[in-house]
């Protein structure tokens, strides 16, 4: 299984800018190192007339003034710290990124506060640690309605539905069934 990270998004950031201007990063910090930009403000009013907007000016921004902290951790370290004061719930996240990983093409999209279970085409699930006690499980499943143990989600608008989990048991045959259907719907 695939796991990604921020480093991702960075790569395909510089590949816009490459197709947006016909120029690299390194020619762009050259061409704004000589240039009175000492300010967000300054630099992306210029970088607008220059013709870089979106994805790649956010880029310039932070090639210039830094990047944020949650731009420069791994995937491992994003996981680790939102298990990190609740170890306990960490195996029920093993347990469904074990179980997504028997369903097919399934990349592991790590972020802050959750974790994305990605098909090639889209997410279909999310994992977050809800709670001290819980770990939710929100699953991309349009169109299903909540009943029994699938709830309705507040993880995320595309994740209409979601399951809370307490332990590693709580991985059962009907969890592993919902998450499948979300694959497959997904993929």
């Amino acid at each position: 299984m695939q796991t990604r990270d921020w480093q991702r998004n960075r790569d395909m950031w510089v590949r816009v800018l490459q197709r947006q201007s016909g120029a690299s990063v390194d020619e762009w910090n050259r061409r704004i190192s000589r240039e009175p930009l000492d300010d967000e403000r300054k630099l992306r009013a210029w970088l607008a007339g220059q013709g870089v907007s979106g994805y790649a000016q956010t880029l310039l921004v932070m090639e210039r003034f830094g990047y944020p902290d949650f731009l420069l951790a791994s995937a491992d370290e994003f996981i680790d710290a939102q298990y990190a004061d609740r170890a306990h719930l960490r195996p029920i996240f093993d347990a469904v990124v074990d179980a997504a990983s028997g369903l097919g093409s399934v990349a592991v999209q790590a972020r802050k506060t959750y974790v994305s279970l990605v098909t090639p085409a889209r997410t279909f699930a999310r994992v977050v640690p809800a709670t001290k006690q819980r770990v939710d499980l929100g699953l991309r499943l349009d169109g299903t309605k909540s009943s029994g143990r699938l709830q309705p989600s507040r993880i995320h608008e595309t994740m209409t539905l979601q399951i809370g989990l307490a332990s590693p048991a709580d991985v059962d045959d009907e969890v592993l069934e919902w998450l499948a259907r979300a694959y497959e719907r997904n993929r």
